[in-house]
């Protein structure tokens, strides 16, 4: 039995399912989801994240959510949360860069937002010395100030996708041909579809646009615990103000794949469409910055000099390792331009530090 099996029995019971409910099975399935059973992350895994290409950019966010943790009086308790943790390097890099701030880590309370129980003993381990609990949902964090990162979580919620007929939309769903034995992708009827109602003054016919329901849930969510108790909220990842086209992509062994072939083995994930999150954010009251690049965030938070003080101490491959992860991660080649950062904040205070209204 595989997942191929599972899904192949559905769609010949049930009919062709939509790229949501597809992408959720492959990701998240108890016996062959890939964040349940594969190891995802590292040079090991499929992919690499920022957090595991250099410890700068944990220390940099870490101090941008202590900016504004002061800038908002240092209130005690708050809650420091991560979506999707991963293995769990990125909180680790913020909470050692954070440590030496009067009051931060004995005011904090840990809490992670993380589905896959083989990343949550990771995160134990990485986390040990901090105490951390864990949450199933965004809805469950206490009621008092949220200071929150979510790096490249949104990317991986899942889309539905939609081509334009006329003033109708048809959605793209996932069906079994039963002649090559293999999953395939085919549209549904054609059919209203009030969340996409602006989307018709920007969309050529037969163009495909992407809609991810449950990342306005979320964001909304958030924002409106910020805007409520106080904090901020640091949301990176990839994609633009709109989705226009097919974005959806599988990684496996760091190259792409077929996102329809063995799947839950391959990591999916889709543009992250910010107009949505920004939307979600003033729904419930909150201010948001600009959509800003990665590299230019990085560089006004000075990642140019952290990474000066770390190469001091440094020569030979360890010295072009430091070099290639600044490049990476700011460059407009590689990470800098590509990855994005919304800043969520109350109304009265001032945007988190590198970011601008």
């Amino acid at each position: 039995m595989s997942l191929t099996d599972t899904l192949r029995r559905r769609i010949l019971l049930d009919g062709p399912i939509s790229l949501a409910d597809y992408m959720s099975e492959c990701l998240l399935n108890p016996s062959y989801g890939y964040y349940t059973t594969a190891t995802a992350i590292g040079a090991e895994g499929d992919f690499i994240t920022a957090p595991e290409i250099s410890q700068m950019f944990g220390e940099l966010l870490g101090l941008a959510l202590v900016q504004s943790w002061l800038d908002q009086g240092s209130p005690a308790p708050f809650t420091l949360a991560e979506l999707g943790p991963g293995r769990g390097t990125l909180m680790a890099d913020m909470l050692r860069a954070t440590r030496m701030v009067p009051g931060f880590h004995d005011a904090m309370d840990l809490v992670l937002i993380e589905a896959s129980p083989r990343l949550r003993d990771q995160q134990a381990s990485a986390l040990r010395d901090y105490a951390p609990q864990w949450l199933p949902s965004v809805e469950d964090l206490p009621q008092q100030p949220l200071f929150l990162i979510a790096n490249e979580f949104f990317d991986a919620l899942p889309i539905r996708q939609f081509q334009r007929d006329g003033d109708l939309w048809r959605e793209r769903r996932v069906g079994y041909d039963t002649e090559s034995a293999a999953l395939c992708l085919g549209l549904g009827a054609p059919a209203p579809q009030p969340a996409l109602d602006h989307r018709l003054e920007d969309t050529p016919a037969g163009k495909l646009v992407e809609l991810c329901e449950i990342a306005g849930v979320l964001c909304e969510a958030i924002a409106q615990r910020v805007a409520e108790c106080g904090g901020a909220a640091l949301l990176v990842d990839y994609g633009d103000w709109r989705s226009l086209g097919d974005t959806l992509q599988a990684m496996r062994a760091h190259a792409p794949a077929d996102p329809l072939i063995d799947p839950g083995q391959s990591d999916l994930t889709a543009h992250v469409d910010f107009e949505v999150l920004c939307r979600a954010a003033r729904a419930s009251g909150c201010a948001h910055t600009r959509v800003t690049p990665q590299g230019v965030f990085l560089e006004r938070l000075g990642i140019t000099e952290r990474a000066q003080t770390l190469a001091a101490d440094l020569d030979g491959a360890p010295l072009d390792q430091l070099i290639a992860a600044h490049r990476r991660l700011t460059h407009p080649e590689e990470m800098g331009t590509l990855f994005k950062v919304l800043g969520l904040y109350p109304a009265k205070c001032p945007p988190p530090a590198g970011l601008e209204k």
